[in-house]
């Protein structure tokens, strides 16, 4: 009897090692990784410049508290501010969004936050009530007030809801649970703008989209605007868990000393992970490599038979089924063929490869996904 809470459906695998996109188990079956540790380990299994940051950080401190000055937060803040912001460091993407909320009704004093249906931001009681799907409320009631829910990718119903008690819209530009469903350009900039008139914080959610996932270090450098707050994890510390909030310098008053804190957060460890991340992403040509493999994968699965729609940006691409039942057996098949891929939504297959992954190993992936999924050919060949 396991003496582990149920809270996750396992699968009968356990992975021991992995080395670039691929992971073995325990068995010693070798699987191409397109779920990146759920779009944690951007960079790949092993990544060396990562690896040896951590290992020389180790064996020097593991932890300081934040009680002193902290000279690689400090590096690792400038690295993710590309611009007017702060940076605050906790240690998950739930974490973030917590500090995202707080601080957007500290600053403006107002208390009325809007999130949009089919999002997703975590599971602690703001980032839960923030989440607009009722199966993650379900029984934790009473949420947390003041939250309201619209329609992604609209726009009247938004500027009805949008009022003087409105402390924040809060969005990801890239529903990863909910489907893989992109904010369209037009939409998002609107939203920039009523909020600005409105005197509302825009709050853009970047855990599974910030750190090139989509092809840009954030996504919302491909949406011409700059929000007031942008949140970050997963890929931030590639496998190391760590999680920032930035902010704009003018919100610097509003969270000040005893505001706020995380007895972890800023862990050294966590910021040499980071700080490699970061060095990684700027320094090489990963950003090419993710528009490059993004093409050779959008390529390759045009005339899928299984597939009704395709949508993504980058290296975070949603394949929508018929149904629940199909993308069930697709994810089995596939994972028995030796790709392990996810699921999104109630019937969208996620990709999502690690920014790293090479010309061939792509192939390879595309190939077990025609293999498993067909192709309208073989298809149209059948029934012949």
């Amino acid at each position: 009897m396991s003496q582990l809470f149920p809270n996750y459906t396992r699968l009968p695998l356990e992975i021991a090692a992995g080395k670039g996109s691929y992971v073995t188990d325990t068995q010693g079956r070798r699987y191409l990784d397109f779920t990146s540790g759920i779009g944690v380990v951007n960079l790949g299994y092993g990544q060396p410049e990562i690896q040896q940051a951590m290992l020389q950080q180790a064996d020097k401190l593991w932890h300081a508290p934040n009680l002193y000055t902290n000279s690689l937060q400090e590096t690792v803040a400038q690295k993710l501010a590309k611009g007017p912001y702060l940076a605050y460091f906790c240690n998950s993407g739930a974490e973030a969004n917590e500090a995202a909320l707080k601080l957007a009704r500290k600053a403006t004093g107002r208390t009325k936050i809007l999130t949009f249906e089919g999002s997703f931001h975590g599971r602690t009681f703001g980032a839960m009530t923030a989440t607009a799907q009722e199966s993650i409320h379900q029984d934790f009631g009473p949420l947390v007030p003041d939250f309201e829910y619209l329609p992604f990718n609209e726009f009247s119903p938004l500027q009805a809801a949008l009022d003087e008690e409105t402390a924040a819209v809060m969005m990801e530009l890239v529903q990863g649970e909910g489907g893989v469903i992109p904010a369209e350009k037009e939409w998002v900039q609107k939203v920039a703008a009523l909020c600005q008139e409105a005197g509302a914080l825009l709050i853009i959610d970047e855990i599974q989209t910030g750190m090139g996932r989509t092809g840009s270090f954030y996504a919302f450098e491909q949406y011409g605007i700059e929000p007031d707050i942008f949140t970050l994890a997963k890929g931030l510390g590639n496998g190391l868990p760590v999680g920032a909030m930035l902010g704009k310098t003018d919100l610097q008053q509003r969270f000040g000393p005893g505001s706020h804190g995380s007895t972890f957060g800023g862990n050294l460890l966590a910021m040499a992970a980071a700080n490699a991340v970061c060095t990684v992403l700027t320094d090489s040509p990963v950003l090419v490599n993710v528009t490059a493999r993004h093409q050779q994968l959008m390529a390759g699965l045009t005339d899928l038979a299984q597939i009704v729609a395709i949508r993504g940006q980058g290296l975070m691409i949603g394949l929508e089924l018929k149904d629940s039942a199909a993308l069930q057996q697709a994810m089995t098949e596939l994972r028995q063929a030796g790709l392990l891929v996810l699921k999104a939504g109630t019937n969208v297959l996620r990709l999502l490869p690690a920014l790293t992954i090479t010309e061939a190993e792509m192939a390879e992936g595309l190939a077990v996904l025609r293999h498993v999924l067909g192709t309208k050919e073989e298809t149209t060949e059948r029934r012949e």
